[in-house]
């Protein structure tokens, strides 16, 4: 559906050369939703709005559907648009039009009569839950109920991609959540591929099948979210997992563990079916050995569950290692390395 083949986009600062894009290839599926985050400065937005050719990439080459874009002709560039809808951080909504008007506006530019703009109007506020909302200014609607709009905006021409732009950002996490199940929605029950792009991890968590982690400009990691959630390769994909999954407890509480007598602490990573089975108190029961949950949870990602757990045992220190000699071929294990207090 997209493909970013080798793009690099450069800024010219006086002297000064910027590499906000350097080198990307990318690859977004048709029917996905692919999630690019980063810290600012990572070069996330310049990306997406290569996309549409807001900006053009300096070396490299963005085909949507197999065509170079910065092939198209203007004529040919303007219908391509036509079929890539936006929604931005700070909705981008005429103040003057009302809920009706802000969603028709784009309709006017495709010459559709104005019986099929109403039609097409109300079908779409049935869609995003606005229908009494129609003749309602922006300025009256909650920040929620500006975005969506803003959603129903860029669904008006029927777009076969969607790209978010920070769509939640200015949201509290209660809207977040509602907004997010409606661009599910928009993604299951009409089939529309999704690119966005976020520097909140939970976001990735909640809806997107894959993930890039951008910085300095250039892709660090990409892959599944469920694959890179429970094996982040860089630190700072590692940075963004943790803001969303505290998978160790604080200094005191690490502290106070040791002080009634804990040694090594294990972390004990399970994944899929496997988290349903009784793995641990086999083993363990098999070789004599005590275990106790010192610390973690069991959660449901992707539509599977991750298990993170923090385990010491207790017993004879062969048959504690002939239980985690064991465990590593069924489960990743491995020694927590503790920080001080």
């Amino acid at each position: 559906m997209i493909d970013f083949k080798n793009v690099s986009k450069t800024f010219r600062l006086g002297k000064r050369e910027v590499h906000a894009v350097n080198n990307v290839s990318l690859t977004v599926n048709e029917g996905e939703i692919f999630g690019v985050i980063g810290f600012s400065g990572a070069g996330k937005s310049t990306l997406l709005r290569l996309v549409n050719l807001l900006e053009r990439p300096t070396t490299g080459t963005v085909y949507i559907q197999n065509i170079d874009v910065n092939s198209l002709s203007s004529k040919e560039l303007r219908a391509r648009r036509q079929n890539i809808g936006m929604i931005f951080q700070n909705f981008n909504l005429f103040n003057s039009r009302t809920v009706a008007g802000n969603i028709a506006y784009p309709l006017k530019l495709t010459g559709l009569s104005k019986q099929g703009i109403k039609n097409r109007v109300e079908e779409l506020l049935r869609f995003v839950g606005l229908s009494d909302k129609a003749n309602d200014f922006p300025n009256q609607l909650s920040g929620g109920q500006k975005q969506r709009v803003g959603i129903a905006r860029a669904l008006a021409t029927s777009p076969d991609i969607l790209i978010c732009d920070e769509a939640t950002s200015a949201l509290d996490p209660e809207t977040t959540a509602e907004i997010l199940k409606l661009l599910k929605k928009v993604n299951k029950d009409l089939g529309i591929t999704i690119l966005l792009i976020t520097h909140e991890m939970h976001v990735i968590q909640s809806i997107c099948h894959k993930v890039a982690v951008m910085e300095n400009g250039e892709v660090i990691e990409s892959g599944d979210v469920f694959d890179v959630f429970t094996n982040p390769q860089h630190l700072t994909t590692q940075r963004f997992i943790q803001s969303v999954q505290q998978d160790l407890p604080s200094v005191n509480i690490l502290n106070e563990w040791r002080l009634r007598g804990g040694k090594k602490l294990f972390r004990v990573i399970f994944k899929g079916d496997i988290t349903n089975d009784a793995v641990l108190s086999q083993v363990t029961q098999k070789h004599q050995v005590h275990f106790n949950i010192v610390y973690g949870s069991v959660r449901e990602l992707q539509e599977k569950l991750f298990g993170n757990l923090l385990i010491s045992f207790e017993g004879n220190q062969d048959a504690i290692q002939n239980t985690l000699d064991e465990l590593k071929t069924i489960v990743d294990i491995e020694e927590v390395v503790q920080h001080e207090g």
